[in-house]
């Protein structure tokens, strides 16, 4: 009985019984080795274990000390003053942008003017500066009056005695806050699509109806990690008020240095700390706030700390499994 064509050659090719029939299936896949890497994440750790081996051991640096006026009355009273000044400006440097945003957005030539000039300025102008400036405004206007431009006053009242040094603090930031928060506003509202702009107008509601519950909900994604980043500046701006007489936490600070010369390290350490504390929290919120306004957007929600320290220790066992296995 005759092979038919090919027999032949199809056994000559295959391999032998006690060969695996494929060989890459009994081999192991090892990954690439990246000597770079390891070498730059050991230098990483040495200078990081020198840096805090640093702060632990160097006297200089007063531990002891630094738990002794992190929580004192006067540290806490004057950290009440930064948040105070920063939650005022916050509100009312953003109230100041969505206006002036708006003004630039306008078909008017006057408030286009206007706002720009504004936004030119005070970006232009430091901050102390400013809070100086209105500091000494009394200087100036000694009073303060309502009534017809160029003709007689219904109001007048003493400037001294309106400007305090929390006023003088909060308006000076937040003149600043709103050239700044204007941009910021003025970016995300320009980053929502045209079509949604279209489709409102199609639909015949009125233009603040439209801005409020389609335009501004959209331009929120947008704008929140920008101003979130320009709200950190905020806080940490708030030191400046110092110089304007008004005792916040870094002025509260640095005048228990000038009472104690010798803890003025650890001093500013409180300061630092409570300044990275404010700011952290402030990170976390975004983060939220950020993933609230991602819904919709994308298809999955970006994951939460918790979640990936849990994907990250599910992913480390199985890979010690995997490697106990072998």
């Amino acid at each position: 009985m005759s092979e038919p064509p090919g027999a032949a050659v199809a056994l000559a090719d295959a391999p032998p019984a006690d060969e695996p029939s494929n060989p890459l299936a009994a081999q192991r896949v090892l990954p690439l080795r990246r000597p770079g890497r390891w070498i730059a994440t050991a230098v990483v750790l040495v200078l990081a274990a020198q840096f805090v081996h640093g702060l632990t051991t160097n006297p200089f640096y007063q531990w002891d000390r630094f738990g002794y006026w992190f929580l004192r009355p006067n540290i806490l009273d004057g950290l009440v003053i930064t948040l105070e000044v920063a939650a005022y400006s916050a509100v009312l440097g953003l109230a100041g942008g969505i206006v002036l945003a708006l003004a630039r957005l306008s078909k008017s030539p006057v408030l286009r003017a206007v706002s720009w000039t504004y936004i030119w300025a005070l970006r232009s102008i430091p901050l102390i500066v400013v809070l100086l400036f209105l500091y000494n405004f009394s200087a100036l206007y000694k009073t303060l009056s309502v009534g017809v431009p160029f003709g007689p006053a219904f109001l007048s009242f003493d400037e001294s005695k309106l400007a305090t040094d929390m006023v003088v603090a909060v308006i000076g930031l937040s003149l600043n806050e709103a050239a700044y928060a204007a941009e910021v506003v003025r970016g995300g509202i320009l980053s929502v699509d045209q079509g949604q702009h279209e489709a409102a107008a199609a639909l015949g509601l009125p233009k603040s109806y439209q801005f409020t519950k389609i335009v501004f909900p959209q331009a929120l994604r947008s704008i929140t990690p920008n101003y979130v980043n320009q709200l950190i500046g905020l806080i940490k701006s708030t030191s400046l008020v110092f110089y304007v007489s008004l005792l916040d936490l870094f002025g509260t600070a640095q005048s228990m240095g000038a009472t104690y010369p010798g803890d003025i390290v650890p001093l500013l350490l409180v300061a630092t700390v409570w300044y990275l504390i404010l700011t952290s929290v402030v990170s976390v919120i975004q983060f939220y706030v950020e993933r609230y306004y991602a819904r919709g957007a994308t298809r999955s929600l970006p994951p939460t700390p918790l979640q990936k320290l849990r994907t990250g220790l599910t992913d480390l066992r199985a890979r010690i499994r995997r490697e106990v296995a072998v």
